[in-house]
């Protein structure tokens, strides 16, 4: 018979008991820790190629056993001896170079042809009725559209590759230099008439540097573009250019020999990128919420 009075097997649940065991959980979750946590410790530049890394390693295994095919997607072994022999042979520098030049030539006209317009219609209400409709009309036309007018016009030579990568850089730098003069601070242009500042003076010294900022984001743009025109127009009948590698390697099915140029497109435009961003730092350091982007 069992006695009434005696004590459960079951553990009596004191405030002490209680207490120690609310300490042992909560020391228990500081000890772990998450994997995240670690990726914290880690540089910022190890961070930022920790995704890359990964990718590079998920390709490789997938290659190395079979399941991604060669006709599909070369590997990366394939696809470094490729570039290597490319590169030995020059053909890949004087791609390049070839490429870089048509990319220069049409952004720099691109570039003054946009920032021009865009000052013109963001100064003056007189080019804003001449200019910005026609503008807006023509940026929603695809620049790819236009590669058999340009054709007609100027034949299979480097004018249309050139017009295509200038029509493409335009209209960025066109958007964005209209919106920062359009935007300019009109505190410190109440300032500079309140000095007597000339018109002339003003514009000098107030809006342009304050368009400065969208300038460069459309010059961003603008260079993100003039790659992609470039890969449209080096289609054209290309004889030279990464396009033209890209073009007979589509032709002969050398995957490896494509993906060698996409990273080569790729490496370009980070290259750009780069370049605008110490642009950035350099004409950009008097502003005290610059930080860099």
């Amino acid at each position: 018979m069992a006695n009434p009075t005696a004590t459960p097997a079951l553990t009596r649940i004191t405030p002490r008991n209680a207490a120690k065991k609310a300490g042992s959980a909560r020391s228990a979750s500081l000890n772990f820790r998450s994997p995240l946590t670690y990726l914290d410790t880690l540089p910022r530049w190890a961070r930022r190629t920790l995704g890359p890394i990964v990718l590079l390693a998920l390709w490789w295994t997938l290659s190395a056993s079979g399941i991604l095919h060669d006709n599909v997607l070369a590997g990366p072994p394939a696809i470094a001896k490729a570039a290597w022999e490319l590169a030995e042979s020059g053909d890949l520098l004087n791609a390049i170079v070839v490429s870089l030049h048509r990319v220069l030539i049409g952004l720099s006209l691109g570039a003054l042809v946009g920032t021009s317009l865009a000052i013109l219609s963001g100064l003056f209400r007189l080019g804003e009725d001449l200019i910005d409709a026609p503008m807006q009309m023509l940026r929603t036309i695809p620049h790819i559209a236009l590669i058999p007018l340009l054709i007609i016009w100027f034949g299979i030579g480097e004018t249309p590759k050139i017009g295509l990568i200038a029509l493409a850089s335009a209209f960025p730098l066109y958007l964005n230099v209209y919106a920062g003069i359009r935007q300019a601070d009109t505190g410190l242009i109440e300032a500079g008439r309140t000095l007597d500042l000339s018109r002339i003076t003003l514009i000098r010294l107030v809006i342009l540097p304050g368009a400065l900022p969208n300038f460069l984001v459309g010059l961003r743009y603008a260079l993100g573009a003039s790659w992609l025109a470039l890969v449209f127009g080096e289609q054209i009948n290309a004889t030279a250019g990464i396009g033209y590698l890209l073009s007979n390697a589509r032709e002969l099915f050398q995957t490896d020999v494509i993906v060698v140029c996409l990273i080569i497109y790729a490496l370009l435009g980070l290259a750009a990128d780069l370049i605008v961003r110490l642009l950035e730092r350099v004409l950009l350091s008097w502003r005290p919420s610059f930080t860099g982007t």
